[in-house]
């Protein structure tokens, strides 16, 4: 006695393996790519992740560290751990080296200041935003990607059921299963790189508020430091900030 169209999906194995296993060469390559790009994202979430802790870590010690420090030069000897902030403090300590020979140029001091230490926040920040961009194209093109191989998938089974010239749901069945599979596929993918995208974009945004901060606290220095030498003028004396300093008039 033949089986019915029913018992005959019932034997059939719709899981998800099998469904990959019986795909079509390009449903198959669609489902290896989506799954890749879900790979990735996943990975970019956990580097960025411990990326974004110890540079936070690290700001906000650099954070506490500025605040004691009564001097630049004194700032730049307490951030020796922290890459980002000692880098503004060297940049900083070094306009003001180079321009030891320009007396009564305070204003103009610290506007080269500001310039530099600005180019440098922005370049820390599209370091902090390095591979999140990848996310967002995972987020746009996968659905697309899912549903090329669901279109395709259904292209494949209708031409499987005009060549068999059979209409059985047990024929329909199992190929438009692999072909939606495809379109899941995509938003499985999608969907998190969308949402780890948005939170690793605040995130960034946080440390790029903290490096603005150690920005502030070292203009503060600058500005102390300067103000300590025009009092020191004022009262017919000549100081250094720095045994750098000194050599750097010699030369």
């Amino acid at each position: 006695m033949p089986s019915s169209p029913a018992s005959l999906v019932t034997a059939v194995s719709l899981s998800p393996w099998e469904m990959f296993v019986n795909a079509g060469p390009v449903v198959r390559c669609v489902m290896l790519l989506l799954a890749f790009a879900s790979l990735v994202t996943w990975t970019i979430l956990i580097a960025k992740t411990v990326e974004i802790v110890r540079l936070r870590r690290d700001l906000s010690q650099a954070e506490d560290n500025l605040e004691q420090a009564e001097t630049l030069e004194r700032g730049e000897g307490l951030t020796q751990d922290c890459r980002i902030a000692r880098t503004l403090v060297v940049a900083a300590e070094t306009e003001r080296m180079r321009s030891v020979d320009i007396p009564d140029d305070e204003d103009g001091l610290k506007e080269r200041i500001v310039l530099h230490l600005e180019r440098l926040e922005a370049a820390e920040g599209r370091r902090l935003l390095r591979g999140t961009g990848l996310l967002a194209t995972i987020g746009a093109t996968s659905p697309f990607i899912g549903l090329f191989g669901t279109v395709w998938g259904i292209m494949s089974s209708f031409t499987g059921i005009a060549a068999a010239k059979a209409t059985s749901l047990a024929v329909v069945a199992p190929g438009i299963a692999e072909a939606l599979l495809a379109t899941a596929l995509g938003l499985v993918a999608a969907i998190p790189a969308v949402i780890i995208y948005n939170h690793l974009a605040r995130q960034s945004a946080g440390c790029r508020a903290q490096v603005a901060d150690i920005t502030s606290l070292i203009m503060r220095l600058v500005s102390r430091d300067l103000g300590r030498l025009r009092a020191q003028r004022a009262r017919g004396t000549v100081v250094r900030f720095s045994q750098r300093d000194q050599q750097a008039v010699a030369e």
